[in-house]
Protein backbone atom coordinates (compact mmCIF):
# COMPACT_ATOMS: atom_id res chain seq x y z
CA UNK A 1 0.00 0.00 0.00
CA UNK A 2 1.22 3.52 -0.84
CA UNK A 3 -0.19 7.01 -0.41
CA UNK A 4 -0.18 9.70 -3.10
CA UNK A 5 -0.48 13.39 -2.38
CA UNK A 6 -1.71 16.08 -4.76
CA UNK A 7 1.67 16.55 -6.41
CA UNK A 8 1.87 12.82 -7.13
CA UNK A 9 -1.54 12.89 -8.81
CA UNK A 10 -0.51 15.92 -10.89
CA UNK A 11 2.72 14.17 -11.92
CA UNK A 12 0.75 11.06 -12.89
CA UNK A 13 -1.80 13.11 -14.81
CA UNK A 14 1.05 14.83 -16.71
CA UNK A 15 2.59 11.41 -17.38
CA UNK A 16 5.88 12.20 -15.65
CA UNK A 17 8.16 9.20 -16.01
CA UNK A 18 8.71 8.47 -12.31
CA UNK A 19 5.00 8.80 -11.49
CA UNK A 20 4.05 6.42 -14.30
CA UNK A 21 6.74 3.93 -13.19
CA UNK A 22 5.47 3.98 -9.61
CA UNK A 23 1.87 3.56 -10.82
CA UNK A 24 2.81 0.63 -13.07
CA UNK A 25 4.89 -1.04 -10.35
CA UNK A 26 2.02 -0.70 -7.87
CA UNK A 27 -0.38 -2.24 -10.39
CA UNK A 28 2.02 -5.08 -11.21
CA UNK A 29 2.62 -5.85 -7.53
CA UNK A 30 -1.10 -5.52 -6.68
CA UNK A 31 -0.39 -2.66 -4.25
CA UNK A 32 -3.21 -0.28 -3.41
CA UNK A 33 -2.67 3.42 -4.04
CA UNK A 34 -4.59 5.34 -1.39
CA UNK A 35 -5.45 9.03 -1.55
CA UNK A 36 -7.32 11.04 1.10
CA UNK A 37 -10.48 12.73 -0.14
CA UNK A 38 -9.00 16.15 0.65
CA UNK A 39 -6.33 15.52 -2.00
CA UNK A 40 -9.03 14.92 -4.59
CA UNK A 41 -10.55 18.30 -3.71
CA UNK A 42 -7.16 19.99 -4.13
CA UNK A 43 -6.39 18.21 -7.43
CA UNK A 44 -9.70 17.97 -9.26
CA UNK A 45 -10.59 21.02 -11.35
CA UNK A 46 -12.72 19.48 -14.06
CA UNK A 47 -13.50 16.08 -15.44
CA UNK A 48 -11.09 14.64 -18.00
CA UNK A 49 -10.65 11.11 -19.25
CA UNK A 50 -7.19 10.97 -17.68
CA UNK A 51 -8.50 12.06 -14.27
CA UNK A 52 -11.33 9.54 -14.47
CA UNK A 53 -8.83 6.75 -15.20
CA UNK A 54 -6.65 7.80 -12.28
CA UNK A 55 -9.60 7.92 -9.88
CA UNK A 56 -10.74 4.49 -11.07
CA UNK A 57 -7.33 3.08 -10.10
CA UNK A 58 -7.04 4.44 -6.55
CA UNK A 59 -8.73 4.05 -3.20
CA UNK A 60 -10.11 7.34 -1.90
CA UNK A 61 -10.09 7.45 1.90
CA UNK A 62 -12.62 9.74 3.58
CA UNK A 63 -11.34 12.22 6.13
CA UNK A 64 -13.13 11.23 9.29
CA UNK A 65 -12.87 12.32 12.89
CA UNK A 66 -9.73 10.36 13.78
CA UNK A 67 -7.78 11.43 10.70
CA UNK A 68 -8.97 15.02 11.04
CA UNK A 69 -7.90 15.24 14.68
CA UNK A 70 -4.46 13.82 13.99
CA UNK A 71 -3.97 16.27 11.13
CA UNK A 72 -5.20 19.19 13.25
CA UNK A 73 -2.75 18.39 16.03
CA UNK A 74 0.09 18.22 13.51
CA UNK A 75 -0.87 21.59 12.01
CA UNK A 76 -0.97 23.17 15.47
CA UNK A 77 2.61 22.10 16.11
CA UNK A 78 4.07 22.71 12.64
CA UNK A 79 4.27 26.31 11.46
CA UNK A 80 3.39 26.64 7.78
CA UNK A 81 1.85 23.17 7.47
CA UNK A 82 -1.24 22.88 5.30
CA UNK A 83 -4.39 20.94 6.06
CA UNK A 84 -4.04 18.65 3.04
CA UNK A 85 -0.39 17.82 3.74
CA UNK A 86 -1.21 17.02 7.37
CA UNK A 87 -4.10 14.78 6.29
CA UNK A 88 -1.82 12.95 3.83
CA UNK A 89 0.76 12.32 6.55
CA UNK A 90 -1.86 11.28 9.10
CA UNK A 91 -3.31 8.77 6.63
CA UNK A 92 0.12 7.36 5.78
CA UNK A 93 0.89 7.02 9.50
CA UNK A 94 -2.39 5.21 10.13
CA UNK A 95 -1.81 2.83 7.22
CA UNK A 96 1.92 2.35 7.85
CA UNK A 97 2.49 3.32 4.22
CA UNK A 98 5.03 5.51 2.45
CA UNK A 99 3.96 8.76 0.79
CA UNK A 100 4.91 9.78 -2.73
CA UNK A 101 5.03 13.54 -3.24
CA UNK A 102 6.53 16.29 -5.36
CA UNK A 103 6.88 18.41 -2.18
CA UNK A 104 9.23 16.36 -0.02
CA UNK A 105 10.24 19.33 2.16
CA UNK A 106 6.63 20.20 3.02
CA UNK A 107 5.85 16.68 4.17
CA UNK A 108 9.19 16.23 5.93
CA UNK A 109 8.28 19.25 8.09
CA UNK A 110 5.42 17.15 9.50
CA UNK A 111 7.60 14.16 10.44
CA UNK A 112 7.85 15.40 14.02
CA UNK A 113 4.25 14.24 14.40
CA UNK A 114 4.51 11.29 12.03
CA UNK A 115 8.08 9.97 12.53
CA UNK A 116 7.42 6.54 11.05
CA UNK A 117 6.23 7.82 7.66
CA UNK A 118 8.64 7.49 4.76
CA UNK A 119 8.39 10.46 2.39
CA UNK A 120 9.55 9.69 -1.14
CA UNK A 121 9.96 11.98 -4.15
CA UNK A 122 7.78 11.33 -7.15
Amino acid sequence: MIVFDTGALIALERRKQRAVQIWMTARRDKMDIVVPGAVIAEWWRERTDVREKIVAGIIIEPVGDRLGRAAGEAIAGTPGATVVDAIVMALAARLGAPVFTSDVDDLENLRGFFPGVRVLAI
